[in-house]
């Protein structure tokens, strides 16, 4: 079955229009969810609306309400909130071209994928898509779905664009208020270099299909061995190793382990030879001063 285009309409370039269509870029993973059961009976439990004082209440007599002042609403209509809903535009007209590290990370919400919606649109959307990349810029715009407005970018992708709805201004809390406390101070250059030697080691291209939720994959587990144990408690005593207490630790020593773990450097592995060769002279030394005593005793 062909997946179903999410929204259908046109990108608009000044007088160029492009009919296009969109569909969302992303899933919902797999996910393991509970229901609440009533232990004696193992019957499902139910929520009723109730009201205090009052009990149940039929779902026709309920309506939705925006708090003024504690303990007082407005009341509205279904009909009056559908009312004021954005009609959906058919046109994502683009109004701004910016470089793509201007826009935070912190203001991307949601990705989908920008087809042309027919052979005619070809041309064009190609154009627009290769024009985006040569100026390595991001397009900007306002788009209407579903009784919302939404600012929008779009960039290209392999031989498609992808359009991300971003968060409003008002939708994204200021770093400043929790980086404030942090020290400006500059690491020693020592454990810089480790620290980037470490990263280094551990560089690779990214393969999203080597992660997966490991917390699912154990729940899965654990209800597997709950129905063949036939209802029995399943503890797993499993010591993950954390020790509380100091947060003091030796960050040289801990950056020089993880090294040595992920494989260390061929210059760590000359030099560890040279400097223990001054050990082995030292140590030699002792077993001669027996020798030198009676010639001091004479003098």
């Amino acid at each position: 079955m062909a997946a179903r285009a999410y929204w259908q309409g046109q990108i608009r370039l000044a007088l160029v229009s492009i009919p296009v269509e969109i569909y969302s870029a992303t899933k919902s993973g797999a996910a393991v969810s509970f229901k609440q059961i009533h232990e004696p009976s193992g019957q499902l439990i139910h929520y009723d609306k109730v009201v205090t004082g009052v009990g149940p209440v039929d779902t026709d007599e309920i309506m939705k309400g925006y708090e003024i002042s504690k303990g007082e609403y407005v009341l509205l209509e279904q009909d009056e909130i559908d009312a004021v809903k954005l009609e959906s535009k058919k046109t994502l007209e683009l109004t701004q071209f910016v470089d793509a590290s201007e826009i935070d990370v912190l203001y991307y919400e949601k990705p989908y994928f920008v087809v042309p919606a027919d052979d005619l649109a070809e041309e064009a959307f190609i154009v627009l898509r290769e024009a985006l990349r040569r100026t390595k810029k991001v397009g900007l715009g306002q788009l209407a779905m579903r009784g919302r407005e939404y600012v929008v970018s779009l960039k290209p992708c392999g031989r498609g664009m992808v359009l991300e709805t971003l968060r409003y201004a008002d939708e994204v809390h200021k770093a400043q208020g929790y980086f404030r406390d942090i020290p400006d101070d500059k690491p020693s250059e020592e454990l810089l270099e480790l620290a980037e030697a470490l990263i280094t080691k551990r560089s690779g291209d990214f393969h999203p299909q080597d992660f997966h939720d490991r917390y699912v994959d154990a729940l899965k587990d654990l209800i597997e061995r709950k129905r063949k144990a036939k209802g029995k408690t399943i503890i797993d005593d499993k010591d993950t190793g954390a020790k509380t207490g100091s947060n003091v630790v030796d960050l040289m020593a801990a950056l020089k382990k993880s090294m040595e773990k992920a494989g260390g450097t061929a210059a760590a592995e000359k030099k560890a030879p040279a400097k223990k060769a001054p050990a082995k002279t030292a140590a030699k030394a002792p077993a001669k001063t027996p020798a030198k005593t009676p010639a001091k005793k004479r003098a």
